[in-house]
């Protein structure tokens, strides 16, 4: 495929929408493009997600074009247009030079050559340019990549991995949600480079490295994390190269973060406290944390037949539906029966209850305090475990009986 014969015949909704944007500029003697992961995912057809905007136009002239405008990253050349409700980010063409943090340039240069912005890019799929008309610009072969499913860095992988170092997740990452393979020349930048993965923060990695495990072919990432040593620079994960590869041997398919951190957990064998610490260095967010330790506390008690009421109550339904997921990858399970058994709960929230703390106080069994909170729990269980109905008259019956004299 070539650049110069590609032609996006109908625009997605999402261009179509920030066209005007394109015109207004162009109108003005400036070039602009959609560039990205959204031209990609449009000759991919996927969702797309945000679209990004190239100029040849410098950000005060951008500026002063359009009424509405915000400095979202004017410092790297990025204006966000307000004008069409919807806003839209328009970033100048730029060069950039000096990343002596393996993340971030320490001097961009803003140019009118939109073959020097495409050059600075990570991979060939991600240096196409669309223009207001629907012809694609390809000027490093990303089109004949995607034609043959590859991930290839733009020009030489060595420059492109010590700019961003993190462009190495990203390469795994791409590889899964996209069904692709790396180009050989790239993954073995990828392993010559692997530990500059250190210099990059955890938070970066994380989200990365969950987008993958999230990804239709999340087995091939993984095997490629381990296979470019990219696997030893994670938290964790370079004393766990056996359990890995297991994972890597196993069929799974993931729904979501918690089920994400749940399989590694689980594969672990980390208790709570464990999981905790591992979540922590990965900088996790805490209610997946609280998540994922009832899951994987789940999955253990499933695997050694402990499942209860109470136990099912105490993890909710989706982490039920998250253990069911994970463990329906790796053994015979009756994930039907769990999923009816939870169902089935009397309750399945504390809200449910049909006695209050107020409503024991105005009848006069118990007054604020410490017993109060006990008293509702203990209601909370037997209701849980089916020894009392969740009726008034039982519920307060039960209530009267643990609190006499």
């Amino acid at each position: 495929m070539d650049g110069d014969t590609v032609q996006i015949k109908n625009m997605p909704s999402e261009f179509e929408k920030a066209l005007p944007i394109l015109r207004k500029i162009e109108a003005a003697g400036y070039e602009a493009y959609f560039v990205g992961g959204s031209v990609r995912d449009t000759i991919l057809q996927r969702p797309i997600h945000d679209v990004d905007i190239a100029t040849s136009a410098y950000p005060s002239e951008v500026k002063s074009l359009f009424k509405r405008t915000a400095d979202t990253g004017i410092e790297h050349g990025t204006v966000m247009i307000l004008d069409h409700g919807t806003g839209y980010e328009v970033t100048t063409f730029r060069t950039e030079s000096g990343y002596q943090d393996y993340r971030r340039p320490d001097k961009v240069t803003f140019v009118r050559s939109l073959k020097e912005d495409l050059k600075r890019r990570d991979f060939t799929i991600n240096a196409l340019a669309l223009s207001e008309n629907g012809k694609i610009t390809d000027l490093f072969g990303g089109l004949n990549d995607m034609s043959k499913k590859i991930i290839r860095a733009v020009g030489d992988p060595e420059e492109r991995f010590n700019e961003d170092a993190l462009r190495m997740m990203r390469a795994v990452r791409f590889a899964s949600q996209l069904d692709f393979k790396i180009e050989q020349q790239t993954l073995t930048g990828i392993y010559d480079h692997s530990e500059l993965l250190k210099k990059i923060a955890v938070e970066r990695i994380h989200s990365e490295f969950v987008k993958m495990m999230l990804g239709v072919d999340a087995k091939n990432g993984l095997n490629l994390m381990i296979k470019s040593q990219l696997y030893q620079f994670v938290p964790d994960f370079s004393e766990h190269l056996t359990v890995l590869q297991k994972i890597v041997a196993t069929h799974f398919d993931l729904d979501n973060e918690v089920q994400v951190w749940a399989l590694f957990t689980s594969m672990f064998q980390f208790n709570r406290d464990q999981v905790i610490s591992f979540l922590k260095r990965w900088k996790t967010a805490n209610k997946i944390i609280n998540d994922v330790i009832l899951t994987t506390e789940l999955i253990f008690q499933i695997k050694s037949h402990k499942v209860g009421n109470l136990e099912l109550y105490k993890a909710g339904k989706q982490n039920v539906q998250n253990a069911v997921a994970i463990i329906s990858n790796y053994t015979d399970f009756d994930s039907a029966k769990l999923i009816k058994a939870y169902d089935q709960l009397p309750i399945t929230t504390k809200k449910q209850l049909n006695v209050t703390g107020g409503d024991l106080i105005k009848r006069g069994i118990l007054n604020p305090g410490p017993k109060l909170g006990e008293t509702l729990e203990a209601l909370e269980k037997a209701v849980i475990l089916g020894k009392i109905n969740n009726q008034d008259s039982e519920l307060i019956a039960a209530a009267m009986a643990l609190n006499k004299e």
